[in-house]
Formats: C-alpha cells, sequence, structure tokens
C-alpha cells in the first residue's frame, strides 16, 4: 500500500491536505501580526497618605439624628432655651401629663430638659423656632387674657388656652400656629415622659424584668388567633 503522506504525481498528499486544512481553521483565531502592539502607558504610583490629610476624627453627636447620643447620656451640644423659656415649657408640660395618685408630673421627670436638648440639637433650628415661638406665644396670650404669664395663670385659665391649640384641624386661623407647636410640645412630652421608669411604671410595661414562669395568652386569646 502507498504513502498516504506523498502523492505519486507530485501533488498533496491527503495527510498534508488535512494538516493545511487544520492549521486555515486556526489562523483566523490568531492575533493579526500585521498590528502591533500598543507600547505600555507608564503610570505613577498613588501617592501615600499623609497623616494631614487622613481623616479626622469626627467631634460632635454620635448615633442616628433622631437619637444623636444613643447610650451616653451626654449632649454635645450647648441647650438655647433660657430659664424663663424653661420655666413656661415646665408648666406647658405638666399640663400634658399632670402628677396624679399613681406617677409624677412631666416636668418632675425631666420633660423640659428633653425637650430642651432635642430643640437645641445640631440642624434643629426648624424645631428650635417653633419651640420658642410657641413659648412666647404662651406668655403673651396668657398676658392678654389674664395678665399673667402663662405658668402663674390658674389651671383653669391655662386650661382654656390649651383648649384652644390642642387639636388642630379644629384650631382657629389665628391658632394655626400654636396649634402645630402644641402637637410639637404633646409628642415630645410623651416619650420624654414614657421613656422613664415612672412612665414605663404609669402604663404597667414590666420589661427588662425576668419572669420565673410565662403561662402565655389565655383561652380566650388562643381561640380568637385560631389555635385553640
Amino acid at each position: 500500500m502507498s504513502d498516504e503522506s506523498t502523492n505519486p504525481a507530485g501533488g498533496v498528499g491527503r495527510r498534508d491536505a488535512l494538516k493545511v486544512m487544520a492549521a486555515a481553521a486556526v489562523v483566523p483565531m490568531l492575533p493579526d501580526a500585521a498590528v502591533a502592539e500598543p507600547a505600555p502607558v507608564s503610570r505613577e504610583p498613588l501617592p501615600l497618605l499623609d497623616e494631614q490629610q487622613r481623616p479626622v476624627k469626627r467631634k460632635g453627636p454620635r448615633g442616628t439624628p433622631s437619637d444623636p447620643v444613643l447610650q451616653v447620656a451626654k449632649a454635645d451640644w450647648p441647650m438655647k432655651l433660657s430659664l424663663r423659656e424653661l420655666t413656661t415649657l415646665s408648666a406647658l408640660c405638666d399640663m400634658i401629663i399632670p402628677a396624679d395618685a399613681k406617677s409624677p408630673s412631666a416636668s418632675a421627670v425631666g420633660a423640659p430638659g428633653y425637650i430642651n436638648e432635642w430643640a437645641s440639637r445640631p440642624g434643629g433650628e426648624a424645631s428650635l423656632v417653633r419651640v420658642r415661638g410657641g413659648l412666647a406665644w404662651l406668655d403673651r396670650e396668657s398676658q392678654a387674657r389674664f395678665g399673667a404669664r402663662f405658668h402663674l395663670a390658674t389651671n383653669a385659665q391655662r386650661t382654656a388656652i390649651c383648649d384652644d391649640i390642642c387639636y388642630l384641624p379644629k384650631a382657629k386661623p389665628e391658632h394655626q400656629f400654636a396649634a402645630q407647636f402644641f402637637d410639637t410640645i404633646r409628642d415630645q412630652t410623651a416619650t420624654a415622659f414614657y421613656t422613664t421608669p415612672a412612665g414605663w411604671k404609669d402604663l404597667g410595661y414590666i420589661g427588662n424584668v425576668a419572669l420565673p414562669t410565662f403561662a402565655g395568652p389565655n383561652a380566650a386569646v388562643r381561640k380568637q388567633i385560631g389555635v385553640e
């Protein structure tokens, strides 16, 4: 049998033809020799960060905007309400949550101080304007109606003023700002009061106390939720 790699007539043998075909199939995948590779671009090394460029440790409020100091019982900003303003604020807080046989008043557990810190916080300029404007309005209104500042008026007189501003949808046009102010102070007073041990006791909250036993919900509740 003749060698398949040669052709007696001087042609290309089958083996050589297969090699040529295989080479032709590979050629399109090879890089174009005519295209010169781009010259490498020199890059300057990145500068090292010196001490002056390093981020400075931030001072001031920590935590979140709504709770800047978290568990640190210290504010990092000056309190801005004056003693006169705090006196009026204390009287208003006690109109919102007065003392009774079960619990102390809002001012007794520090609600005015909490509101002062909240209104004085960095970025809280709008809150401070509302609080200060509302406190000034209370004193002017009480002086005009009863001839005395708000904290010196009788309980009935203070109640009459609060009744005019305690519900924004029904407040008169001339009382709209004061009603917005009252809403703010009511919310902040409740937040301050009900996050203290006295407020927890008033609510009957017994959290953070280990229970020797836990009986679970009663039969009526289990039946209502479909587990019995």
